[in-house]
């Protein structure tokens, strides 16, 4: 499994090599958009580039529409960091976070746009960490209807995949109001 599971990165690395250079170019020009006609701060626009290209990667979304008010006070921000991105996985040390707003556009026009908000940590105008508020859940390990799982004594056990256990309580609890 673990070879198949290096086959398919070695593939999608090979593809998404030969379309690097497009995006970057594709991103640089977005970016010099939302900053020559829209009046964008480079690293908002940086951020929001950076979300349109995450996005459109997405099952969801085809890609996100930035109006000009997206780059105003109310929906952009840049705010002096010096600390963690986030408590997860991107727990690197950022000089800024910056947030920008957007519309994610669905792949299937029967769906209407979907606010997007986009965060950036940067150190200087390096991107370090991203997060957004992607309404697909990650893919995770699907559970099965049954699996076998060990007790904390060994013993082998069958398991639905549900909560709780098999056997009935016959104990009652009762509340007071």
């Amino acid at each position: 499994m673990r070879l198949v599971g290096r086959l398919a990165v070695c593939a999608s690395l090979t593809c998404a090599v030969s379309a690097f250079a497009d995006s970057l170019d594709e991103r640089n020009e977005l970016i010099h958009h939302f900053v020559t006609d829209f009046n964008a701060n480079p690293l908002v626009a940086d951020c929001a580039a950076h979300g349109n290209f995450i996005a459109s990667t997405s099952t969801a979304f085809d890609h996100v529409e930035f109006p000009p008010a997206s780059f105003d006070p109310t929906h952009s921000t840049i705010e002096p960091w010096n600390d963690s991105f986030d408590e997860k996985k991107q727990r690197i040390k950022v000089d800024n976070v910056v947030t920008v707003e957007g519309q994610g556009m669905p792949k299937s026009s029967e769906r209407d746009p979907t606010p997007l908000k986009f965060r950036c940590g940067y150190v200087g105008s390096q991107l370090l960490a991203f997060g957004w508020n992607d309404p697909v859940p990650p893919l995770r390990a699907q559970s099965h209807s049954t699996r076998s799982t060990k007790t904390k004594h060994g013993a082998k056990t069958k398991s639905s995949g549900k909560s709780g256990s098999g056997s009935k309580s016959t104990k009652k609890t009762s509340k007071k109001h």
